[in-house]
């Protein structure tokens, strides 16, 4: 058997977490005679005598780059190689060929229930307005569609209209070494932790403007702590010169390690004000490590957090509801439970088992 598997987008974030995971998989499958064909942009990965890989760094120049490669590139490739099966890594089906299919969706901005307008964010709405409609017929068109929670499962159902057995649920898997648990102190209690891009629906601003509520309020026996420099972009920019202006207790410590983040959930409070993800790790990560977590009140985050006791959710758009959730924690005004059942939501199905049922 031959299978190719395209994932052109990946480069960093979890989109390349997914590929590599995938990519061990399929490195350490007991059958070798299956010869695997990994089509990519940048990413480095080394072949063996079953795996190939082909790399087309300019397909991520631009958008014209990309759509060439998908609608040009793409199809020419599966008929050079003649596969007999492809797995997309990359939301959306290869266009034009006679060839079984199976997506992984992992783009959730289609389906998601906020709307962006043109004004407020070009992207996102070309997502979900233009790119959206490609997706689903992909999954419509596809063999099989694999997501990673029951909540995105629902979504494309709803969507798309496909049967409910054509979409497979496979979390993402989450390996950690627990070091040490959090441990309610006054210093933990009142240090806010948010490890997140700069994307802007990763939502930020709701966590200043309910600092400046603080503020207001006299309040400043806290901290909060963001993965960010603050020049990633315009909008973090403009936060960030709001924090310095106002001074407020919010501190910018810059891309660090998954080690340090595991740190951090052991001595702070995770915020997760997130309205748009697939997954949401963190608040799993944090989950596993028994912390306190404050998560925006989204499905995705009740489907990794409900009948955890030392989590409460608020409306990912109301900071004062924020502000009140931190003085609440800070002043240890909680009931915070020791041995609150961690369990991880990983599945015991393996990607590869999927893609070659």
């Amino acid at each position: 058997m031959k299978v190719m598997v395209f994932d052109v987008p990946a480069e960093n974030g979890g989109a390349l977490s997914i590929l590599k995971e995938f990519y061990r998989e399929v490195k350490f499958y007991e059958d070798k005679n299956i010869q695997w064909i990994f089509v990519l942009s940048k990413p480095m990965l080394k072949e063996t005598k079953n795996i190939k890989i082909i790399r087309y760094p300019w397909a991520k120049k631009s958008w014209l780059h990309r759509m060439y490669f998908d609608q040009i590139k793409a199809p020419k490739l599966v008929r050079k190689f003649n596969p007999d099966k492809i797995f997309s890594l990359q939301n959306v089906i290869i266009p034009r060929v006679k060839v079984e299919q199976i997506i992984y969706i992992h783009q959730s901005l289609p389906f998601v229930n906020h709307r962006f307008s043109i004004r407020e964010n070009k992207l996102f709405w070309v997502y979900q307005n233009i790119v959206s409609k490609i997706i689903f017929k992909s999954i419509k068109r596809s063999k099989k569609v694999i997501v990673q929670l029951n909540w995105f499962k629902d979504a494309c159902i709803e969507k798309t209209a496909v049967a409910e057995e054509k979409i497979k649920v496979i979390p993402p898997k989450v390996n950690i070494d627990i070091k040490k648990y959090f441990s309610p102190t006054e210093n933990s209690l009142s240090t806010f932790f948010y490890p997140a891009g700069a994307s802007y629906y990763k939502n930020h601003r709701t966590i200043v403007e309910a600092c400046k509520k603080l503020k207001s309020k006299g309040v400043n026996n806290y901290k909060v702590l963001f993965t960010l420099t603050g020049n990633e972009n315009e909008h973090l920019a403009t936060l960030y010169n709001r924090v310095i202006k106002e001074n407020l207790q919010v501190e910018f410590l810059g891309s660090i390690s998954r080690e340090d983040v595991f740190k951090y959930y052991s001595k702070t409070v995770l915020i997760f004000p997130s309205y748009i993800e697939t997954f949401g790790l963190p608040m799993l990560e944090s989950k596993m490590h028994k912390g306190v977590i404050l998560a925006a009140n989204t499905p995705f985050s009740h489907e990794i957090l409900d009948g955890y006791e030392n989590a409460y959710f608020f409306n990912a758009f109301d900071s004062d509801e924020l502000a009140t959730l931190m003085i609440h924690i800070s002043k240890g005004k909680i009931n915070f439970i020791d041995d609150v059942s961690v369990e991880k939501k990983i599945s015991k199905v393996l990607l590869i088992d999927e893609v070659l049922d």
